[in-house]
């Protein structure tokens, strides 16, 4: 590629966070529309129609209106290549949207303006603050019944932490609205179906003239530093002020950043070397050819079919031929990428979340991507005694997705299964029943306080009913407590043991 410099300027790689039904989804339609990829953008959950939104691709979310893994989706606007990571809307999935979270650049974070900031959404922005990366805020549905826009910048200064800066500013909403006003260029841009509402056209001049006098600067360092995020009114569903967001947005987005490695050295993007990380592995993309794809994110270097990299984690050296981009389900073949691209790497079982993989002979090492801790439990049998072949091998393939977490029974062969929310498991069973064509059965343990222990400070006779001990997929023991109580008497008892718990 001989322009490298220049594909690395035009990178902008973002993911979006919202609550769920605040219109994520829609947004993240609007945006393909504008850049060409799709013709139409469908009403994501439109009644009995065929259209389902472009990157809810999973059998399940298309059943059920909602996100639950996190999709990859590339297009070209105004000179600029942007990757859009759709993160899941559902809060059982924090996991999956944590990880993606550490594959972005910026974050899009959409707000329903009658509802305000809703509990996910503050969840979500507390990881992404941690990162200190630039910030963007949507408020969306401002075509129906919203909160006073000043409630809501104030509501996003005292819930969240960040000044906020109003790029644009809503006159009205609902049936009185009357238009977006740009604070850039002192102009109305007046919503299609407005009625005339005098009344309503002072009051939104009044807000704006005190803004002007009592709001934050505007400072594009504190924006790039995540401690200023501009803030954008408009509706996703009538495209009305997404153009002007997307615009706004790709003026202050940052190009892909460097990274640290474990041993603290700052990778630059236009080094030399190709390096990139595993945020997600994704089995059965397309149910025509059971494929795994791990999902990289290239941090440094430039990609070319072909190349050979080594895996870290277990020193393999491998050739990367088969490498797809994306459009949720559609996928093309790449020959080049650059740092900020999402590539999709075929894999037979050798990646794992949270690996590195790197060019040339000098090791490279990212740091690893955080597991929560689950709270919840299952047991898990095949109904079937026959399909026991696949029954396993779907175990396997979804455990290293990272869809579940698996223990097993110190001694015996009990599959335990381990969820951050109930709705895992719901999936986990869909996908079993209908890639593996497998039927499970599930016998709950309740909800458990699972704590890591160190083999060399195990005694098996510590294990008792209150504290289960199981192995997790590493072999390593950990120990299901019934509640907190258990937990406190079992440190009371045993002092000296360090118990962990994930995040």
């Amino acid at each position: 590629m001989e322009n490298f410099q220049e594909e690395l300027k035009k990178r902008r790689t973002f993911a979006i966070i919202s609550h769920p039904d605040a219109g994520k989804t829609t947004l993240t339609e609007q945006l393909l529309l504008h850049g060409g990829v799709i013709r139409e953008a469908g009403t994501v959950k439109g009644r009995g129609a065929k259209k389902m939104a472009s990157s809810d691709w999973m059998a399940i979310e298309q059943q059920r209106g909602i996100s639950v893994t996190s999709s990859v989706l590339q297009f070209d606007y105004e000179g600029k290549r942007i990757n859009i990571l759709d993160t899941p809307g559902h809060e059982d999935f924090s996991e999956d949207t944590y990880r993606t979270l550490m594959a972005v650049d910026s974050v899009v974070m959409v707000v329903d303006a009658a509802k305000g900031i809703e509990p996910q959404t503050k969840k979500l922005f507390e990881i992404v603050s941690q990162r200190g990366i630039p910030i963007f805020t949507f408020f969306n549905k401002i075509d129906r019944d919203a909160r006073s826009p000043l409630d809501l910048v104030d509501e996003i200064e005292t819930v969240l932490g960040i000044q906020a800066y109003p790029m644009n500013w809503p006159i009205g909403s609902g049936q009185i609205l009357q238009g977006i006003y740009d604070l850039q260029t002192d102009k109305l841009d007046p919503f299609k179906n407005a009625t005339d509402q005098p009344e309503v056209m002072e009051e939104g001049m009044d807000e704006i003239e005190l803004l002007k006098d009592a709001g934050n600067e505007f400072d594009e360092d504190a924006i790039a530093h995540g401690k200023l995020t501009p803030v954008f009114f408009g509706s996703a569903l009538a495209n009305f002020g997404v153009t002007e967001f997307l615009r706004e947005y790709l003026k202050y987005a940052p190009a892909p950043m460097p990274m640290k490695t474990v041993d603290d050295r700052v990778i630059e993007p236009d080094d030399k070397q190709f390096t990139g990380f595993v945020f997600k592995i994704q089995a059965n993309m397309d149910p025509r050819h059971r494929d795994r794809i791990a999902f990289v994110r290239i941090v440094s270097g430039e990609f070319e079919r072909g190349m050979d990299v080594t895996l870290q984690r277990t020193d393999k050296k491998m050739r990367l031929s088969n490498v797809t981009q994306f459009m949720a389900e559609e996928r093309e073949n790449v020959q080049t990428a650059v740092p900020g691209d999402i590539i999709g790497v075929y894999d037979t079982g050798n990646f794992q979340i949270g690996d590195t993989i790197f060019s040339g002979k000098k090791s490279v090492q990212y740091p690893d991507l955080p597991t929560f801790t689950p709270e919840y439990f299952n047991k898990v049998i095949a109904k079937d005694v026959m399909k026991q072949k696949s029954y396993h091998k779907g175990i396997t393939q979804l455990v290293q997705e990272g869809t579940i977490q698996l223990y097993k029974s110190w001694t015996g062969n009990e599959y335990i299964l381990g969820a951050v929310g109930q709705l895992q498991f719901e999936v986990f069973k869909f996908r079993m029943e209908n890639e593996y064509n497998v039927e499970i059965q599930f016998e709950p343990i309740g909800s458990k306080v699972a704590r890591w222990i160190k083999p060399d400070q195990l005694d098996e006779k510590m294990a008792s009913s209150r504290n289960l001990l199981v192995r997790d997929r590493y072999d390593q023991p950990v120990f299901l407590f019934e509640n907190k109580f258990a937990l406190n008497w079992f440190k009371d008892k045993y002092p000296n043991v360090d118990l962990e718990a994930k995040m």
